[in-house]
């Protein structure tokens, strides 16, 4: 089990926001590369970045502080990266300027076509992230709800070939409350790709309750608020989950 520090980036700075509000964005650090480089000493064994700007803007804008990332981590772990990624030519960028998958969230529901061809281009380094309320797909920033079913969207999407799904709780994220563990595991029952479930993980009994069910095919989860506040010490996350996965 993963447990991936995430790094959100607003302006240059490393953030997070409460429910995918930009307004509501509180800055971690105004260093990316540092705070990379600090989950990587602690033992981080991959790092998940978004690009918060781009996600609204529906292009990259925070590259200057995706590259710091890149090279303060040197290779070491791989990072995965989201947000504003609507085209083949920044794939192709990201990925030669050392990120190692990108995930593609909006674009993927809006556009399958672009995503089916990401695939065909890029195979195994192409992720999506799927981000639901009640089972239902969000998208633009969490702004707009679809009536697209997450479980369908995410099957018809492995036929694709995307290498794995980034799934958001949307209800949850930013809040401190929680995994929905439920909807996690239901998701990736219905699939044979991994999952990396998103949102809500709070304290260590989140991380036991994610191992408990890594073996329906949850490869890692991703933390942002929780390791920023301190209610989740990441080194000690890291710890248990390596602990548990070797039972």
């Amino acid at each position: 089990m993963l447990i991936i520090p995430a790094i959100d980036l607003k302006d240059g700075h490393c953030v997070r926001l409460k429910q995918g509000l930009m307004a509501e964005s509180t800055v971690f650090s105004e260093d990316p590369g540092a705070m990379a480089r600090h989950w990587v000493e602690l033992g981080g064994k991959r790092l998940h970045l978004v690009d918060l700007n781009g996600a609204f803007a529906g292009k990259p804008i925070n590259e200057a502080a995706i590259k710091a990332i890149v090279k303060s981590v040197g290779g070491d772990i791989p990072i995965q990266l989201g947000g504003g990624i609507r085209d083949l030519d920044t794939i192709e960028r990201y990925l030669d300027s050392g990120i190692d998958y990108v995930i593609i969230g909006t674009a993927a529901v809006k556009n399958p076509g672009f995503l089916h061809e990401a695939c065909d281009a890029f195979p195994g380094q192409v992720m999506v992230g799927l981000d639901a309320k009640e089972g239902k797909v969000a998208v633009d920033g969490w702004s707009k709800l679809t009536g697209h079913d997450v479980i369908d969207l995410a099957k018809k999407f492995e036929d694709y070939g995307v290498s794995s799904i980034v799934y958001t709780d949307i209800g949850r994220d930013g809040m401190l409350t929680g995994v929905n563990i439920e909807a996690t595991v239901a998701l990736a029952q219905a699939l044979t790709i991994p999952v990396i479930a998103s949102g809500g993980v709070t304290n260590l009994e989140d991380v036991r309750r994610l191992c408990a069910v890594a073996s329906e095919g949850i490869i890692g989860t991703i933390t942002g608020r929780a390791i920023y506040e301190g209610t989740l010490d990441f080194a000690e996350a890291q710890k248990l989950a390596d602990e548990l996965s070797a039972k």
